[in-house]
């Protein structure tokens, strides 16, 4: 089917769920994260791609293949595309998905006896959300718990930060910090808070067994209360004027800390 009006039904169920008002869509643009949507058997719902790329051989390809699987599939020219579009330069092709699963139920399906669990708590940046489900799953995380408040990992700008993670990771979304203390204590995971004023440095701590790591707020970071809840706090030490570091950079260092050790 080739779209010609702005107006269009599909076109105006692609804008709405890039804008969140759908929430059983999510709404993947690009080539590369549609063919992750794709590898990772996502319900496509639909497909929209320009015409200018379906005249690439190789995106051709790809597009067939995700056409074949989606319930509708449209070509609309550049312009048209650029009004659903989430970003200023438009890439070609949009994919509408059912939002993958993200349940209690699916992430202890996922523990073990050596779990490593990232707790993302009232971050409300989704390109810092998304950066850290990338580096949770290149870590070996064994998934995700995102909090009441945190940012919806499933948005646009998520899921183009993650790069397929979002779609590999379990993650439960919505619990209250509470629920999710003692939801790991339940079980056994040590529940440790990344926190500036930790009296132990990341690399003195053992990261061995299971751990569950808790990212808390970009602005404000953890209250006391929240943080006498946790069983640990660790720290990055720091040098120069520096007061602290971008949530996203400093999960990175967490995690591979965790990895090294695990593999040792």
């Amino acid at each position: 089917m080739h779209i010609t009006s702005r107006d269009n039904s599909l076109l105006r169920e692609a804008r709405a769920v890039r804008d969140g008002k759908i929430d059983d869509l999510i709404f993947v643009e690009g080539l590369r994260l549609c063919e992750e949507a794709h590898r990772s058997k996502l319900d496509i719902e639909a497909v929209i791609a320009s015409d200018e790329l379906l005249r690439k051989d190789r995106a051709a390809i790809t597009i067939a293949e995700l056409s074949h699987v989606a319930k509708r599939s449209a070509s609309v020219t550049e312009k048209l595309l650029a009004s659903i579009s989430y970003t200023k330069t438009p890439q070609g092709i949009v994919v509408l998905a059912r939002r993958p699963v993200s349940s209690e139920k699916r992430l202890a399906e996922s523990l073990n006896p050596n779990s490593l669990l990232v707790v993302l708590h009232q971050i409300n940046n989704p390109v810092n959300v998304g950066a850290i489900l990338r580096t949770s799953e290149a870590a070996g995380a064994s998934g995700v718990i995102t909090t009441d408040n945190t940012s919806d990992p499933f948005s646009p700008k998520s899921l183009r930060g993650a790069m397929g993670s979002a779609f590999r990771l379990p993650i439960w979304r919505g619990p209250s910090y509470m629920t999710t203390i003692e939801w790991c204590k339940a079980r056994g995971i040590v529940t440790v808070c990344a926190d500036v004023g930790g009296t132990m440095a990341y690399t003195a701590f053992d990261w061995t067994g299971s751990r569950a790591l808790f990212l808390g707020p970009e602005s404000t970071g953890f209250t006391l209360e929240e943080l006498m809840q946790a069983d640990h706090a660790v720290t990055i030490p720091m040098q120069g004027s520096a007061e602290s570091l971008n949530v996203s950079v400093a999960a990175g260092i967490f995690l591979f800390e965790a990895a090294r050790q695990r593999q040792l």
